[in-house]
């Protein structure tokens, strides 16, 4: 490993990160004494629904990948292995579902909030719920971004949140996300070359079990399979970008529908090159570590460290880099929570305060949303010492999204796809699903049941050995007993809690909407169903063809799989099979090993 790195910036590192601070700042006020000034709360909150697709689609990918990926996706490659980017196969269904079902909802109804549904859908109870777990779920999550110099960052990002509204946010964001990939390929670039090329990076990986292959495992509790992470995935997908006021607000801001719907398109390949980008990090990280990390060797006290300081050892001898990659990580830091700030402001505005007071001048009213965000800021800077106890960011992060949001989503599921669901079935399946997550969520933390890192990884892996034997009974040795009562409910895989708690929801809500009698008792049926989703059959024609690619592609990732997997049994079986030397043709002709035993124990 060599001496501890000294982390410790140069002058032209201190340069970068002050001017990555002063352009975000210079770009709040130039949209705060520019255009409208910002004058009305529909140029505040809603950036005047001007926003074009290709900012917005930055914004949408800045604001929560940030930091969180940043940060936590090396430290999770380099700790279990390449099994998390799997992931990406939810990236699809995950912005296909909300472009074409949520965002045609929001958008015809011009709201300002996501909550505004709940009220025109259920009552103002049901409104007053939702946004207060909302805001909850977004105070909670802004303290994973950073713990280190938070103090200044969180004062320039509340000063251009709360002075150039949602245009500011959006243009900080593009120019944060240029800053974030910069940061990021600088790093890869300079450690695949300090470790001998691409080529030996994946070498290592190999030899040290970091590259997974598909685990088709369907057994929940594990922690990353290709199920946890492509199908559990979607529906923390669809809570982040199908009802979570910070991205809708964003869709919101688009010129058209149309723009808005691309949006999400366009954010797709974006999303799925900042996870390769943080996968490969995370092998170039096992490249130079290898089995001796930094946490081991007591260098740093988290995983999430580890990443601060590969930097700073791959680029101490390189003045300026290091300055360029935490700019990139204060840059995810501040889209995430700028994003936070505005979208706090606009549901307490909207949804807590206009309909409980007097009818506001938009003078007043925009003042109002302009201290709600300053107000917030400075709330939200007290979470970052309560996040910094909580453990690695990626899964706590994740974690808090799939507790509070997956609830939420299943109480828009509820309002969209179930037009006899009613307001008592909407409270009492939220309430529902918050008890069922935070008992679930709580318990799994407080049992710590987490899995170990490798060299016993999570997915299964067959040894180059010659004895097919030993290869099973090292497995058998080695794997854990399986939780049982409500040990295996605290076991579940911290990605399947939004789809969990989301189908609490629904199916709780169902249950106590036909208990509890009639929807809209004194409203009509087409009134009723302009809130709820109605697809064209072109629609439907259209996302089953998508599907359809999606099914076939992924047979024949399958059948790869597969093929090759038999490939090296039958050489296995072979080679076990080959006569012994020196011995005598009566001998040779007795195979050195037993085929059916060896295919018995090949399907175990």
């Amino acid at each position: 490993m060599g001496d501890v790195v000294q982390m410790h910036f140069s002058t032209v590192d201190y340069v970068i990160f002050v001017v990555l601070l002063v352009a975000s700042a210079g770009i709040g006020l130039y949209y705060a004494f520019s255009g409208g000034c910002q004058r009305t709360t529909q140029e505040f909150l809603l950036a005047d629904r001007s926003m074009r697709c290709l900012p917005v689609s930055l914004s949408l990918l800045a604001t929560f990948q940030s930091a969180v990926a940043i940060l936590g996706a090396p430290a999770e490659i380099y700790t279990h292995g390449t099994q998390y980017w799997f992931l990406g196969c939810s990236y699809f269904l995950g912005l296909l579902i909300p472009a074409h079902i949520f965002i045609p909802v929001f958008y015809r109804l011009h709201l300002s909030s996501t909550y505004q549904y709940l009220e025109l859908r259920f009552s103002k109870s049901v409104r007053i719920c939702g946004t207060v777990t909302f805001i909850f779920q977004m105070v909670s999550l802004t303290g994973f971004d950073l713990w280190g110099a938070v103090l200044a960052m969180g004062l320039v990002c509340t000063l251009y949140t709360a002075l150039g509204g949602l245009k500011a946010v959006i243009w900080t964001d593009v120019f944060q996300t240029i800053v974030m990939f910069a940061g990021q390929l600088a790093v890869i670039i300079v450690g695949t070359h300090q470790a001998g090329g691409i080529a030996e990076v994946w070498k290592k990986a190999q030899n040290g079990s970091r590259i997974s292959g598909l685990d088709l495992n369907p057994d929940p509790l594990e922690r990353h399979t290709f199920w946890t992470l492509g199908v559990g995935g979607v529906f923390l997908m669809l809570a982040l970008y199908g009802v979570n006021q910070a991205q809708v607000q964003r869709y919101l801001s688009s010129r058209t529908e149309k723009e808005a719907i691309m949006s999400c398109y366009v954010v797709f390949p974006c999303q799925q090159i900042v996870l390769t980008m943080g996968c490969l990090m995370g092998l170039v990280m096992y490249a130079r570590y290898g089995e001796e990390s930094p946490l081991d060797q007591g260098y740093v006290k988290s995983n999430d460290q580890m990443v601060l300081y590969f930097v700073m050892d791959v680029l101490q001898d390189l003045p300026g880099l290091p300055g360029l990659f935490v700019a990139c990580l204060f840059s995810g830091a501040l889209s995430t929570i700028s994003s936070a700030f505005n979208s706090l402001a606009t549901v307490t505005m909207e949804d807590l305060i206009k309909p409980h007071v007097s009818p506001m001048t938009e003078a007043r009213a925009t003042l109002l949303s302009k201290m709600l965000a300053l107000g917030y800021g400075l709330v939200c800077l007290a979470m970052a010492y309560i996040a910094s106890l909580m453990g690695s960011v990626l899964q706590a992060a994740l974690s808090i999204f799939g507790m509070v949001g997956g609830p939420l989503l299943g109480l828009f599921c509820l309002g969209m796809f179930f037009p006899w669901a009613n307001s008592t079935g909407a409270l009492v399946g939220l309430l529902s699903g918050l008890v069922m997550a935070f008992w679930i969520g709580i318990g799994s933390f407080l049992s710590r049941m987490s899995a170990s890192a490798p060299p016993v990884i999570n997915a299964t892996v067959i040894p180059d050995v010659g004895n097919m034997t030993t290869a099973v009974m090292t497995t058998l040795i080695t794997s854990k007993p399986r939780p049982s009562g409500v040990q295996a409910l605290y076991s579940l895989s911290y990605m399947w809690y939004s789809a969990h708690n989301s189908a609490t929801v629904v199916v709780v809500g169902l249950l106590v909407s036909f208990l509890t009698g009639k929807v809209f008792p004194n409203k009509s049926n087409t009134l009723r169903l302009k809130f709820c989703f109605d697809a064209d059959e072109a629609t439907f024609v259209n996302m089953a063809h998508l599907l359809f690619n999606v099914k076939i592609r992924l047979e024949i990732i399958v059948q790869v799989r597969l093929h090759k997997e038999f490939i090296l049994v039958v050489q296995e079986m072979f080679s076990n099979c080959s006569p012994q030397r020196g011995e005598s043709a009566s001998k040779t002709a007795q195979p050195t090993c037993n085929l059916a035993h060896t295919v018995q124990e090949t399907a175990l």
